[in-house]
C-alpha cells in the first residue's frame, strides 16, 4: 500500500529471482556420456510432425521449414506482451536415473530445461546464438520420480527463436500405472457452507478428484481441497481418488462431515457474508484528500487505519497518531476520531489497525522486538477501542534465511517472531480478534515456482516469504485479501503467466489462493487452500491508487468465475467457491476521490 502515487518495484524483484535461477543454469556441468541402455526419450523433438507431443503457451508456438538444424522441420517460438513463448513436454523417466537434456538453438535469450525431477530442477540458456547453437543439461531423477517436464522458452520482449533436435536420453521410464487409494482422508476446517479436507499425498498421481455422496464435486492438484455451497447443519460423506495418465484409483474410504448452524458468516468476527474492506488514510495525505472517520460511507464493512509504523526498522515498536493538522487542515480530533470509531462499531463495522505499508519496514528480528510489537500493537488497539489487526509489511519486512526452506516449519527469525507475535495478540483478545492480511503476489502467489534463497542460493529471499506466516495463522486469519496489483506476470496454476489489469490475473491468483499449490514446484511441499470465505481480492480503487486497475466490468467478470464458475475466459478454477468474501482495495480515499465507482459497484454486485 502506497502512501502517494504507485511505486513499481516488482519488476526488480522478479529480475532478482530470475538472475539467480539463470545464474544456477550457467553452472551446470557439461553432460556426460550416455550409458549403453539409454535411449532418446523425447517425443517428436525434432518438430517433424508438427507440434504432436508439445504444449505450447498461447498462439507462440509454430512449425517452420526454414531455419532448420536436421529433418525439414523446427520449432519458431514468438514472445509476445506477458507470454515467454514456453513449449513444453512431459516425459516417463525412471526414479534415481541420469538424464541428459539437449536441444540446438537459434536466437536470444533462448532457455532449455527440466521440472518436477524430483531432486534439482534445471535450466541453461544462452544469450545470443546467431547461429544454431547446442543447450545441453543434466538431472538425476528424486527417488519416487516417474514424469518430468521439459520446456524451451524465450525471454519478454525479444525476437523470436528457433528450437530444433530436442532430445531427453537416459533410461525408459516404467509405463505409468494407475496411482494408489488415496489414504488419510480428514477434515480440516468446516463451516456453514463448505468443508475444507486433506489427504496424504499418493506417489505418481498427477491431481485427485474428490466426492461427495459419490459424485464428483472438485478436483485438486494436490492432497487437499475445499468442496463449497453445502448447506447449513446438513451431514455429508466424502471420499478421494488419485489420477493419473493412465487413470484413476479407486474411491477412499468414505469420511463424514456434518455442516455448522448458519449464521452471521464470519464465525466470531461476525463479518457480513459478502464483505467490502478498505484501507483509509488517518495518518498522512496524499492527492486523494483526506477522509474524516465520521464521513466513510456505509458500503464498508473492514476500515483499515493506514498505517501504524515502526519507530525504526528493527525496533518492533510501532506507533500511530492521526494527521498533522498542517498536512490534513480537515482532521478531526482525537476525541471525535473514537466517537466516530465507536458509531462504526455499533452499526456492525470493524476497524482494524494496519501495520507496514510502503514506507514502515518492520522486521521482527529478535524476541525483544517481537515483545515491543506485542506491547505497541496493544496500546493502539486500546486506545482506539479496534477490533483487531492488519498485516500489510512490504519491502524487506519479511525474507527468508538461507536453508529455510519448508512453509510448514520456517526457522527466520522475523518469520517466526511475527506468528508468534500474531497468535499473542489472538489470545489476549480472544475469538473476536479479526486478523487480516495484504501481502503483495510476490510474497505469495510467486512462491509457486521459488521459495526463498532457491536450491542454489542467490534468489531473491522475499519470494514467497508470506506463505509460512499464513500458513501458521490459518486458523486464527480473518481476511487474506493480497494486492493483486503492483505485480509483475505471475504463474498461475495452468503454468501460465498472467498480467493485472483484468479478470483473468484476479480469477488465476484467487484461484491459487482456495486451491492450494506446490511451494517451488515441490509436489510433496503443498501450500493447502485456504477456506473461500477466508479470501477477498484486492484491487485498486482508481487508476491513481496503483498499477493494475482493473475497470467494474472485468471485477464482475472475475467474480463471476469464481462464484458462479461463469464468465471464465481461458483460465478455468479449480472449484466453484461461491463463498468467496469479498474485496478489498486501495483505499477508501481514492475510491471517494473516483465518486465511490468501487463501492458502488460492489454494492450493486451483491445487491447490497
Amino acid at each position: 500500500m502506497e502512501r502517494t502515487g504507485p511505486t513499481v518495484r516488482f519488476s526488480g524483484l522478479l529480475a532478482a529471482v530470475t538472475a539467480a535461477v539463470l545464474a544456477a543454469g550457467a553452472l551446470v556441468a557439461t553432460a556426460p556420456a550416455a550409458g549403453a541402455a539409454d535411449v532418446d526419450l523425447a517425443r517428436n523433438g525434432g518438430f517433424e510432425s508438427g507440434l504432436d507431443g508439445w504444449s505450447c503457451t498461447a498462439a507462440s508456438g509454430a512449425v517452420v521449414s526454414a531455419p532448420v538444424h536436421g529433418g525439414t522441420k523446427a520449432l519458431k517460438s514468438t514472445p509476445a506482451g506477458s507470454d515467454n513463448a514456453k513449449c513444453s513436454q512431459t516425459i516417463t523417466v525412471k526414479p534415481n536415473s541420469s538424464y541428459t537434456l539437449s536441444a540446438w538453438v537459434q536466437g536470444s535469450y533462448v532457455y532449455l530445461g527440466a521440472t518436477g525431477t524430483g531432486t534439482t530442477d534445471v535450466s541453461t540458456w544462452t544469450q545470443s546464438s546467431g547461429a544454431w547453437k547446442q543447450l545441453t543439461t543434466t538431472f538425476r531423477t528424486g527417488p519416487s520420480t516417474t514424469s518430468v517436464s521439459v520446456y524451451t522458452h524465450g525471454w519478454y520482449g525479444t525476437p523470436a527463436h528457433y528450437v530444433d533436435d530436442l532430445t531427453l536420453v537416459g533410461p525408459g521410464g516404467d509405463p505409468v500405472v494407475i496411482p494408489a487409494v488415496p489414504a488419510g482422508l480428514k477434515t480440516t476446517a468446516i463451516t456453514s457452507s463448505s468443508v475444507a479436507l486433506s489427504w496424504n499425498a499418493v506417489s505418481g498421481a498427477s491431481g485427485y478428484n474428490v466426492y461427495r455422496g459419490g459424485a464428483k464435486v472438485a478436483t485438486a492438484t494436490g492432497p487437499s481441497a475445499t468442496v463449497t455451497g453445502l448447506t447449513p447443519s446438513t451431514a455429508y460423506s466424502f471420499q478421494v481418488s488419485a489420477t493419473n495418465a493412465a487413470g484413476e484409483s479407486a474411491k477412499s474410504a468414505a469420511i463424514a462431515a456434518t455442516t455448522t448452524a448458519g449464521g452471521g458468516g464470519g464465525g466470531d468476527t461476525k463479518l457480513p457474508a459478502r464483505a467490502l474492506v478498505g484501507y483509509l488514510h488517518s495518518s498522512f495525505a496524499n492527492g486523494s484528500g483526506y477522509t474524516r472517520m465520521a464521513d466513510v460511507p456505509d458500503s464498508w464493512d473492514v476500515i483499515n487505519l493506514a498505517f501504524g509504523e515502526p519507530t525504526s526498522v528493527t525496533s518492533g515498536d510501532i506507533r500511530f497518531s492521526l494527521c498533522p493538522v498542517a498536512e490534513c487542515p480537515n482532521v478531526e480530533s482525537e476525541a471525535e476520531f473514537k466517537a466516530a470509531i465507536k458509531a462504526k462499531q455499533a452499526a456492525g463495522k470493524k476497524v482494524l489497525i494496519s501495520i507496514g505499508g510502503q514506507n514502515g519496514q518492520v522486521q521482527l528480528a529478535s524476541t525483544a522486538a517481537r515483545d515491543a510489537f506485542v506491547t505497541s500493537v496493544s496500546k493502539i488497539i486500546d486506545t482506539y477501542g479496534l477490533d483487531g489487526l492488519d498485516i500489510d509489511f512490504e519491502g524487506h519486512s519479511l525474507s527468508l534465511n538461507t536453508g529455510d526452506t519448508d512453509f510448514r516449519s520456517p526457522t527466520s527469525p522475523v518469520i517466526v517472531n511475527l506468528i508468534s507475535a500474531v497468535k499473542s495478540l489472538k489470545a489476549k483478545y480472544g475469538s473476536d480478534f479479526v486478523l487480516t492480511m495484504a501481502p503483495e503476489t510476490f510474497f505469495v502467489q510467486l512462491g509457486y515456482q521459488f521459495y526463498g534463497s532457491g536450491p542454489w542460493g542467490g534468489q531473491d529471499p522475499r519470494a514467497g516469504a508470506y506463505l509460512p506466516v499464513i500458513h501458521a495463522l490459518r486458523d486464527d486469519l480473518t481476511l487474506l485479501h493480497v494486492q493483486d496489483y503492483n505485480s509483475g506476470p505471475i504463474m498461475g496454476l495452468d503454468n501460465q503467466y498472467h498480467t493485472m489489469g483484468g479478470a483473468d490475473f484476479h480469477i488465476a491468483m484467487t484461484d491459487m489462493l482456495l486451491a492450494g499449490f506446490p511451494v517451488a514446484g515441490d509436489t510433496t511441499k503443498v501450500f493447502p487452500g485456504l477456506r473461500p470465505d477466508q479470501v477477498a481480492i484486492g484491487l485498486p480503487a482508481s487508476t491513481q491508487a496503483g498499477n493494475g486497475h482493473t475497470t467494474p466490468a472485468e471485477v464482475n467478470k472475475a467474480l463471476n468465475c469464481l462464484i458462479k464458475k461463469t464468465d471464465c475466459g481461458s483460465y478455468q478454477t479449480r472449484g466453484t467457491w461461491s463463498d468467496l468474501r469479498g474485496l478489498m482495495t486501495w483505499s477508501i480515499n481514492w475510491d471517494r476521490f473516483n465518486n465511490g465507482e468501487f463501492s458502488r459497484n460492489f454494492d450493486a454486485y451483491f445487491g447490497s
